[in-house]
Formats: structure tokens, sequence, C-alpha cells
């Protein structure tokens, strides 16, 4: 690729509750063969591959995705507005599925998983701090306020929130948007979708370097059949 020749990635509404593209220039693609940072464009398109593993195990209804361009902290608009995207994409999602959204604080990549029918929030931070608090945590109860009240559906006046304590920990600082992408694959591929037993007990477990380069080559893989 040249250096000013970018990729459009389309995706199908059913992905992200409406149809979006995304674009990957070669910086996005050289950050991700040096295990550098990982764009929203890159997870973007493991998200999409993530979807054609749910079409071919059935399971499009149980697990849903949020475009991370819709609330991330940087460029995705206000709080309120950010609060919106969450419950509007709520409100397109299938009864009992859950949602999962990756999420750029600015510098730092965490996954939170919807579960609105048990009203309910999985956090998942690669650093493995403790459940979240200010602006994003205002965000998401914000948005199933919202869902629940379009719905006029009274649910708990606080939102449940659940830490994944047990998670793999990322090992630097540049690791952490493809240890969320291993999260979401693992709970994927899990067709009970048990991953909070798994990983609700603190320990010591982490991802060796062969636990990413399963990601990455999915990756790889699916940009060059479907985009290249």
């Amino acid at each position: 690729m040249r250096n000013a020749q970018t990729i459009i990635c389309e995706f199908d509404e059913k992905i992200f509750g409406h149809p979006s593209k995304t674009f990957i220039c070669k910086h996005d693609i050289n950050n991700f063969v040096t295990m550098k940072e990982v764009s929203g464009s890159c997870i973007g398109i493991y998200i999409r591959y993530l979807y054609c593993v749910l079409k071919k195990t059935k399971m499009v209804d149980m697990v849903g995705f949020m475009d991370n361009t819709d609330v991330g902290a940087i460029g995705c608009g206000s709080p309120i507005e950010r609060s919106r995207a969450i419950a509007d994409r709520l409100k397109r999602a299938k009864r009992g599925q859950i949602i999962l959204v990756p999420y750029n604080s600015g510098c730092h990549w965490m996954l939170t998983v919807l579960s609105p029918e048990e009203d309910i929030v999985y956090f998942m931070d690669p650093l493995k701090r403790r459940l979240c608090t200010g602006e994003w945590k205002n965000i998401v109860d914000n948005g199933i306020k919202i869902h629940n009240a379009q719905l006029k559906r009274q649910g708990r006046k606080t939102t449940t929130w659940k830490n994944c304590a047990g998670i793999p920990e990322q090992k630097t600082d540049k690791d952490c948007g493809y240890y969320v992408m291993r999260y979401m694959k693992e709970i994927v591929e899990d067709k009970s979708l048990d991953f909070f037993t798994k990983w609700e007990r603190r320990g010591k477990t982490t991802y060796t370097q062969e636990d990413i380069d399963v990601v990455r080559n999915e990756w790889a893989k699916f940009m060059v059949k479907t985009y290249m």
C-alpha cells in the first residue's frame, strides 16, 4: 500500500445495528503487524470476522456488537449523544442478546458487555483495575435508562456492574487492544456464553504471544480475503 492509500471497509447493518464503514490505511496495518497500538478500524475489522463466526455457529441472535466509533471518548460526540447511541443499539438488539462494546478511553481499550434483559453490565479492563467509575459508567448507565424508558420497562434503580476480575492481564502498555480482541473471540466461541463464571475470580492468567498471534492471524487472513 502507498502511504496515502486507504481501504474502505463497509459493514452490514446487522453487525452494529446500522450501516457503517471504516478506513484502513498503511499506518494501521504497520502498527498491527509490529504489535503497536491497535486502531479502532482494526478492531472493527476483527468484529466483522467474529460476526462471520457467529453466523457459522448460528449464534447471531445471542451475541451482537456495538461500533466503537459510536461511543469512544474522542470524536464520538457528547456523553448524552453516546448514551443515546447505546440506547439505539439496544433497541435494535435481539431479545436476550448480549452486546459487546469495545471502548477506548482516549489511550486505553476496554471491553464492556451489555446484558439488557438482565440489566447487568460486565466490565473487562486488561489492566485489571476495579470497576470503572466516572464518565464511561455514567454514559452506559444513562444509555440503559433511556432504553428502558423507551420500552416503558421498569428497570433497577441502578444497573448492576460486574467486574470480570479473572481475565488475562496485559503485559505491556501496547497490548490492551489485542487483549480486548481476544476476550471477544473467547466469548463468541463459547456457545454457553459462560464467560463471567470463567473470569469472575481474580487470578494470575495472561495470554502468551501465541495466543495473541492467533487473533492477529485471523485478522490478517480475513482482511486479505475480504478487502484486498
